[in-house]
């Protein structure tokens, strides 16, 4: 293998893929993966695991009898869970030689950018000294207005920060099919799919788990920020021999999905205001704005700016949309929304742009704006 073969992978593997059919860690299915993993390992890859299952391996020990519903109950369980699944882990990694470490996260530590440059940097050094991160949302104290939501979401997330390679997410189905294959007998798997557009988005439906948070559509949304951020991305059937393997060596029974759109890797600044930052506010330009924020590329200035939606301090992200509603990109605010409502004190600092063009990104292409 030479130095270009060898890859970044990202994978996300969901709880019924780690779990036994009584809710339990199923050990049989972690060996198996990590077996997989040491073998990309072995072979010079650098892999991230995004693991689910803490919620699904820990309720039990709580002495429920079924998944729990309640946010107490839940966060109860991924405390006792998420111990369970790292112990195995560990054990597993340390008998083929690796040494695997726990990240727990938080939509939070994407929101704020020094929260977000600290946690890339752990990884990248994670990396960089043959460490296998294992990342899992931290739900043991997250609350609903910062969480990701599944693990699908996150997985894409954590690549593009880490600007991976490829994103692998392994699930109960053995790919993106053009309907319900568990109601429908004559669907068809999709192998390649180029764009997400709304017919594929209207087909992806829930997953069939009992034990799973991410359906269909969170997937949707991660192979579209995946795709977005110029990195290729894979589906298929957790347990299926030699998965991981033959995705990275595009072979895998699956869908791939790889945008047909050239794209220009962004920096770790933009990518933060791209995908991560939670824009505060927006603001609304006029046609001459969007001509020099699409096609020149340059700033954002005052004169363009017709109106202010929401509140926003200097320094945050907004959203820019132009005067007819269509939003065009994402940008760092070098004005509060108040000093932008109320102009009066702006003519004399015309010559500070409303977003410089380094701090400024457009849309990349996709046919659904991220803000996940």
């Amino acid at each position: 293998m030479t130095i270009d073969s060898k890859k970044r992978v990202v994978i996300k593997i969901g709880s019924s893929s780690l779990t036994s059919r009584h809710g339990e860690i199923s050990r049989r299915k972690l060996e198996k993966l990590v077996e997989e993993i040491v073998q990309l390992k072995d072979e010079g890859h650098e892999v991230l695991l995004v693991s689910s299952g803490a919620v699904a391996a820990g309720y039990r020990k709580l002495g429920l009898n079924e998944k729990p519903n309640t946010l107490p109950e839940k966060q109860a369980s991924a405390s006792i869970g998420q111990s369970l699944l790292m112990e195995v882990y560990s054990e597993y990694f340390l008998s083929h030689g690796y040494v695997a470490s726990q990240i727990l996260i938080t939509r939070d530590d994407f929101l704020n950018e020094d929260r977000y440059n600290n946690a890339r940097n752990t990884i990248n050094l994670l990396l960089d000294h043959g460490i296998v991160p294992i990342i899992n949302e931290n739900d043991t104290v997250t609350v609903n207005r910062i969480r990701f939501g599944d693990n699908d979401t996150l997985s894409a997330k954590v690549a593009a920060l880490i600007d991976a390679d490829m994103l692998i997410i392994l699930s109960d189905i053995d790919g993106l099919y053009d309907g319900d294959p568990r109601k429908h007998l004559h669907t068809k798997r999709l192998e390649h799919v180029h764009e997400i557009t709304t017919s594929i988005e209207a087909a992806a439906g829930d997953s069939g788990s009992a034990v799973g948070t991410g359906g269909m559509k969170s997937k949707m949304d991660a192979f579209k920020i995946a795709m977005a951020s110029g990195i290729p991305a894979f589906l298929g059937k957790a347990g299926t021999p030699n998965i991981l393997r033959d995705a990275v060596e595009q072979k895998a029974k699956g869908t791939y999905f790889t945008s047909n759109k050239k794209f220009i890797r962004l920096n770790s600044k933009k990518q933060w205001i791209a995908f991560h930052s939670g824009p505060r506010g927006e603001v609304m330009v006029d046609e001459a704005g969007k001509v020099v924020i699409v096609e020149k590329k340059g700033c954002l200035q005052l004169a363009n700016i017709k109106d202010v939606k929401g509140h926003f301090n200097k320094g945050e992200v907004v959203k820019i949309l132009h005067q007819n509603g269509k939003e065009i990109g994402l940008g760092i605010i070098n004005y509060s929304s108040e000093q932008l409502a109320d102009p009066k004190d702006l003519s004399e600092k015309e010559s500070i742009p409303a977003v410089d063009s380094n701090h400024l990104v457009c849309h990349l292409g996709v046919s659904t704006p991220i803000n996940i």
